[in-house]
């Protein structure tokens, strides 16, 4: 049996990715500081859904406690996925940002360089290693910002243009997980990832949009738009993204030491404006909603091209939005009254 550590477990990512591989007969351990609304909810879930796991209250920025678990563990794979993750937050406290990011990354790879340099390690990275996209041929058209008709998205050969405390942290750790692969022979992988949406995401409107773009409308609270609202990402479901993390490690001998961009890819791409649109079919509830100036670092626009994770491992998205969306509101939906707890 694989043994499985995944930083940041009780997250919504980490949730579901603990229940998957659990059920492909992976020994489980879950390692999270709980300080995220929810997390506690999840980790409840997880025992309610028989899901056999150890789990530890742990920060990985304690460089002593991480050495020790992984000079113990002997894991096979990590997800790694504890972060910090939102850019307002990052704005306000750098330097946790820093430390959770950046450090607490390289606390993960120090670890595995001098005790366990067989174990594949996954890391969740961003579409913010990319700055503001510049140089991206887009054009506004009625409620949406739009890609050249014969570009497909962006691709891995972008330059990295680290803006925010946030993208700067991330994308540190990004290029650590490189480098590592490079100098140290560590089997390491980095997937930059759009907008990952799904069951058991507690979203708030600092981290988790689609999400909390719900919830606030179930719950009668105040919808902020940031911009135009015209600003586009491709989702991507939660499943899908959860089989390619099981495709990589499957096929380590050919993705190791690469990078990957992934996202929904152009036919899941939405503006926040054809959202709410949509949020208003499902609901059949009128959305309202108040505009704000631009947030700092704001991408106007950000699709996956996805072209080297179908060349190199037959992937692509499988759920579309209309599908992930309606799965997503259904499970709001039946568990309302224990997200208002969460979010307040």
């Amino acid at each position: 049996m694989k043994k499985l550590l995944i930083t940041g477990g009780a997250g919504f990512i980490g949730a579901n990715c603990a229940k998957y591989f659990y059920n492909q007969s992976y020994d489980i351990t879950i390692i999270d500081n709980l300080s995220r609304n929810g997390a506690a909810l999840n980790i409840n879930w997880l025992k309610n859904e028989k899901i056999k796991f150890n789990f530890y209250k742990l920060d990985i920025t304690n460089k002593n406690k991480i050495d020790e678990l992984i000079k113990n563990g002997q894991f096979d794979v990590i997800l790694h996925l504890a972060a910090q993750v939102a850019v307002t937050t990052s704005i306000i406290n750098p330097r946790c940002d820093f430390e959770t990011n950046a450090l607490g990354t390289l606390n993960l790879l120090e670890a595995l360089r001098k005790h366990s340099a067989h174990t594949i390690l996954l890391y969740s990275s961003t579409n913010k290693v990319y700055g503001k996209l510049e140089n991206l041929k887009i054009s506004e058209r009625n409620n949406k910002y739009e890609l050249h008709k014969n570009i497909l998205g962006v691709s891995e050969d972008q330059p990295l243009s680290f803006y925010s405390p946030y993208g700067c942290s991330k994308g540190a750790a990004d290029q650590y997980c490189l480098d590592y692969a490079r100098i140290y022979n560590l089997k390491t992988i980095v997937f930059r990832q759009s907008c990952i949406y799904g069951i058991r995401q507690f979203g708030i409107e600092d981290q988790g949009w689609v999400a909390w773009l719900l919830i606030a409308h179930l719950l009668g609270k105040q919808i902020n738009i940031y911009g135009n609202g015209k600003q586009v990402r491709d989702l991507l479901y939660i499943d899908d993204l959860i089989q390619l993390y099981y495709l990589a490690i499957n096929n380590i001998s050919k993705v190791a030491g690469q990078v990957f961009n992934i996202g929904g890819g152009k036919k899941n791409a939405l503006s926040v404006l054809q959202t709410l649109q949509i949020i208003e079919k499902l609901t059949k509830k009128k959305v309202y909603y108040n505009f704000s100036d631009w947030r700092s670092g704001d991408q106007k626009l950000f699709i996956s091209s996805n072209i080297k994770a179908k060349k190199l491992l037959s992937w692509q998205p499988k759920t579309d939005y209309i599908r992930g969306l309606n799965l997503m509101y259904n499970w709001i939906n039946k568990n309302i009254d224990t997200i208002r707890k969460v979010v307040g």
